[in-house]
């Protein structure tokens, strides 16, 4: 881990799929971790307040926890009313909801397709659009999206997840455009492979090996190696940077 030197001090941060021990969790405690009051949403209530009491036993009253599908327009826009309701603004919006698997082209429904398609990538556009509404107002705020690099890579069996991923990329640099006359930021992080106990649910471990062999470290970054980078396009560090997407990986030819 790495030492906090407060780069969120007083800043309300928005975490979706934050439940658990993933990238979204990892996310969360470091924004904490950097003085940040934290907001974390998840479909999964259980999950997500189990969460919110674990970060705040080590942080006290600056976590909040508001459940929201991000399928689900509606629950969206309670997502970002409630948090304001809460906190009075939001200055960054981590757009983590994402939802993988490992399915060839010849085999995949049209069902699986649309639901990676919706949660991935629709779900960045809705929640990006309801939070750049509220930080137009505010004339301020970051958004910060999770794509992967598989949006720029080849990878058998991910064609439905590449194609959101390469769509949250593409979305990312267009969105950045819109709100730029209103000092708003919006970027993207790219890693390549994170580890974390989802991810074995959904790919297979033959998978994981050979993706990590494919690292220069031989390993797979930790959930807050990646939430390091997030925390700094979230922070005053990269003003300059809009509709960037930062790869974050080790991984060579």
């Amino acid at each position: 881990m790495t030492q906090a030197h407060d780069l969120l001090a007083d800043k309300v941060v928005v975490v979706t799929a934050a439940a658990g021990t993933g990238i979204g969790s990892a996310t969360a405690r470091r924004c904490l971790e950097e003085g940040a009051t934290v907001v974390i949403s998840d479909w999964h209530e259980r999950r997500l307040g189990e969460t919110q009491a674990e970060l705040a036993s080590d942080h006290g009253d600056r976590v909040f926890a508001i459940p929201a599908d991000v399928t689900d327009e509606q629950q969206v826009q309670n997502l970002v009313s409630g948090a304001v309701e809460r906190c009075g603004r939001i200055d960054v919006m981590v757009n983590n909801a994402g939802l993988g698997g490992e399915k060839s082209v010849l085999d995949m429904t049209d069902d699986e397709w649309s639901r990676v398609l919706d949660v991935t990538l629709n779900g960045t556009f809705r929640c990006t659009r309801a939070v750049l509404r509220q930080m137009v107002e505010q004339r301020s705020g970051v958004v910060v999206n999770n794509s992967s690099v598989v949006g720029w890579r080849a990878q058998r069996g991910q064609a439905h997840y590449a194609a959101a991923k390469a769509g949250v990329m593409a979305f990312t640099r267009c969105a950045a455009m819109d709100v730029a006359e209103h000092g708003i930021r919006v970027n993207a992080v790219a890693p390549s492979l994170a580890a974390h106990p989802f991810l074995t649910k959904v790919t297979s471990e033959e998978l994981l090996t050979e993706l990590a062999s494919r690292e220069a470290f031989g390993r797979a970054a930790e959930p807050w190696e990646v939430a390091n980078v997030i925390v700094f396009l979230a922070s005053d560090y990269s003003s300059y940077l809009t509709g960037e997407v930062v790869s974050v990986s080790s991984q060579h030819p």
